[in-house]
């Protein structure tokens, strides 16, 4: 329900301004007051059905070889007043070339809103964001959204299609690049610290984004893991496990939602009424505005839920759906559909008034080239502080996997190192996938960054000995060359970055190619080696995993990639990454999570004879890598777990120990399990985490106190609330490896 239903009774002008600013504060609707909707009101009043269909169409534009360029097409409807917003434009020249058309050459001069997928960095592009999650550092991620908001208002926009918050258990899928893995809880988190990051606190302020929160609901569950694939589940599932990123967008004030591609349970979710207006709108208050996916609307006839366009638009527009992507549905339908009195002139009146709102929000009404000042684009992009943060999220965002007699970090007596592999020095695979405006010229590949870091006397050799995804072993022999004369190797391997993202989907996640062929040669060359795996999802690399090397998860990082990487490499940087998304042992295993449930015969690998239990014939039952997992340079011990029972409430104190050789930063993760519940309870689930620097020989106590409200959990009705009883607590390095203490709370 929009401001101006809900208090339209009012006639108060003070009971208005109190109650716009409460319900602003609850969803985001901020900005809007009495003159605003006074506004909106005589727009709404004047605009023609058409004008109205327009302000609820997103166009693409797009860009040539020299230069943008749009179709003349849109700029006559542009001109009409028949685009309400447009996408893939930015720079400030171009934005303000067609925000001019809106202003100067259509009748009612309302201004237009410019998006973009701004998913991890607009020109200085940051790890993906599965990387950035496994940093496990809320203020790194909102920061890295913060300046990725700088430089795209720096260009004109003001509009992203970020953050993708679904929650996903099946790396085959690979979208999964673009989340922040499978867990929930952590996703939550991490979902409103995008939102933060974006919109900061105040929309006006011309170097805010509005986000949109991505994509509704359950995207990230498909079938096979196979992208835009149906999706089918409980609703206890849906509730309990998928929906609560989102609704931590809402709390977070996200100004914009995205419909998903996939059904749920039969019915699209760009038809999905119950989706978008009882559970969104009604239920959780969000007071923003819904945009389809690209073309969203049309692929529902290939859904098979109708039998043509038109009713389609009919469909999502009554399911609550405000603008359409790319379609042009809403544009060459909705006056039609009004006119058969098949959607109603309030319901069009609606989603117009929130597309008006977000505007006003946006300021683009007291100026619509807010976004315009040539000044800030040629001064806030790139600059250098943006760049260092950007290295640092790298070093962060990178995991230590394994390290077998401590080969990491480089030792600074070595006087040649090899650097093998088809990912060693390839620029455009740094960025991986939705790029933005990033600048694959300008990143810096692992080659550079090693070579940025030692002196003259130590020689840097590089050969690429295979290509990433192919059978051709030409370059074996070269790289065993470079390798025999090295003291020390260093292996990039992994995917290309086109391989992860959208419609980028694989049945198989090892290695592809014959890169473990060539991982194989070089270590029997008996010299120590070091793996910088790039990937945009988790890989069964068992094989890999099975040579003596130490593996680094370097994910893609960006424009800074090589420089982020070799500071880790060489222990400038003490690697404290930690998985967000479980490594299976190969694909019979997914889909594979921490937080699954047991099972009335669950294995027990004591008993390894045993038959009738739940068990694979041909492979362990745990992960390669589990969630959570990340090496240090250094090592810590967890002693002293003690919990107490106050208030209604858990305290939780345990010690952790620096007990290797290294200052390192340790995620201290905990776990709980719920014994005996009427709905059964996940064997572990994450409720907090403390990332803590802890000197070497240093102890420290931490703290953490559960709620009854942290412990609660959905119930067949749907219903969520707090069953009493034991709880087990598990405190640890990662999901496995904890230790654990028994508590009853009533």
């Amino acid at each position: 329900m929009t401001i101006g239903n809900k208090f339209k009774l009012a006639a108060i002008l003070n009971i208005i301004l109190f109650a716009a600013t409460v319900y602003g504060q609850n969803t985001g609707d901020k900005g809007i007051n009495p003159v605003d909707k006074t506004r909106i009101d005589n727009l709404l009043k004047t605009m023609t059905i058409e004008e109205k269909a327009g302000q609820l169409t997103l166009f693409m534009s797009g860009w040539d070889v020299t230069g943008p360029k749009l179709d003349n097409n849109y700029k006559g409807l542009i001109k009409e007043g028949k685009v309400g917003a447009l996408f893939n434009v930015y720079t400030v020249d171009y934005v303000r070339e067609l925000q001019k058309m809106a202003m100067e050459e259509t009748r009612l001069k309302i201004p237009l809103i410019f998006g973009y997928d701004v998913i991890h960095g607009h020109r200085t592009i940051f790890p993906i964001p599965l990387g950035q999650a496994c940093s496990w550092d809320m203020a790194a991620i909102e920061q890295s959204e913060r300046i990725a908001a700088q430089e795209a208002t720096a260009e004109g926009l003001n509009w992203t299609f970020a953050p993708m918050v679904d929650v996903a258990r099946d790396p085959r899928w690979g979208r999964v690049a673009e989340g922040a893995g499978e867990d929930t809880w952590l996703g939550s988190e991490i979902a409103a610290a995008r939102v933060r990051g974006f919109q900061g606190k105040d929309y006006k302020a011309g170097n805010t984004l509005m986000a949109c929160a991505k994509h509704f609901a359950a995207y990230g569950a498909p079938q096979g893991g196979r992208d835009y694939g149906t999706v089918d589940m409980s609703q206890l599932s849906l509730y309990e496990w998928y929906l609560p990123p989102y609704k931590a967008c809402v709390d977070a004030g996200v100004g914009s939602f995205m419909t998903s591609f996939n059904e749920i349970a039969g019915v699209p979710s760009t038809a999905n009424k119950w989706l978008m207006t009882d559970l969104l709108r009604k239920d959780w208050g969000f007071g923003g505005f819904v945009v389809t996916d690209y073309t969203s609307i049309n692929e529902m006839v290939n859904h098979g839920n109708t039998e043509n366009t038109k009713d389609a638009a009919r469909q999502a527009i009554n399911a609550g759906v405000d603008m359409d992507m790319q379609g042009s549905t809403y544009l060459d339908f909705l006056p039609e559909l009004m006119k058969e009195k098949k959607v109603s002139m309030a319901t069009i009146d609606n989603a117009v008034r929130l597309v008006l709102e977000a505007k006003v929000k946006l300021g683009l009404f007291e100026d619509p080239y807010r976004y315009c000042n040539k000044t800030r684009q040629e001064q806030e992009v790139m600059t250098p502080d943006q760049l260092a943060f950007a290295r640092k999220m790298v070093a962060v965002s990178c995991v230590l996997l394994k390290n077998p007699k401590q080969v990491l970090p480089i030792p600074e007596n070595v006087k040649s190192i090899a650097v093998i592999g088809p990912l060693g020095d390839s620029k455009k695979d740094m960025l991986g996938n939705w790029t933005a405006a990033g600048e694959w010229e300008k990143c810096v590949t692992l080659v550079e960054g090693i070579r940025s870091m030692v002196n003259d006397n130590v020689e840097v050799y590089y050969e690429k000995g295979c290509n990433t995804n192919d059978l051709d072993r030409s370059g074996f022999d070269a790289a065993q060359k470079i390798a025999d004369k090295a003291d020390f190797v260093i292996l990039a391997l992994g995917e290309n970055g086109w391989m992860s993202g959208e419609a980028a989907s694989r049945t198989r996640i090892d290695l592809p190619g014959v890169q473990n062929e060539l991982a194989e040669l070089i270590v029997k060359l008996g010299k120590p080696v070091a793996v910088a795996l790039f990937n945009g999802r988790p890989l069964a690399i068992t094989r890999l995993n099975n040579l003596p090397v130490a593996i680094l998860e370097t994910w893609f990082g960006g424009t800074q990639a090589g420089n982020g990487i070799a500071d880790v490499l060489f222990g400038v940087v003490n690697p404290a990454g930690k998985l967000t998304m479980t490594f299976p042992r190969n694909e019979g295993q997914i889909p594979i999570f921490y937080n699954g449930k047991n099972t009335g015969r669950p294995y027990n690998p004591a008993d390894s004879g045993a038959k009738y239990v739940s068990r694979y014939l041909d492979c362990s039952n745990d992960p390669l890598f589990p969630f959570g997992f990340g090496l240090s340079y250094t090592t810590f011990a967890y002693s002293n777990l003690v919990t107490n029972v106050n208030g209604g409430k858990i305290n939780v104190t345990v010690q952790v120990a620096n007990s290797g050789n290294r200052d390192g930063e340790e995620v201290v993760q905990l776990y709980v399990r719920d014994k005996v519940g009427t709905i059964t309870r996940p064997l572990k689930e994450l409720k907090g985490f403390q990332k803590v620097l802890i000197r070497k020989g240093e102890t420290k106590s931490l703290n953490f106190t559960l709620t009854k409200e942290d412990l609660a959990f959905y119930h067949p009705d749907l219903k969520k609330f707090f069953e009493p009883g034991e709880f087990i607590i598990y405190i640890g390095t990662n999901s496995q490896e904890t230790i654990s203490k028994s508590v009853v709370l009533n």
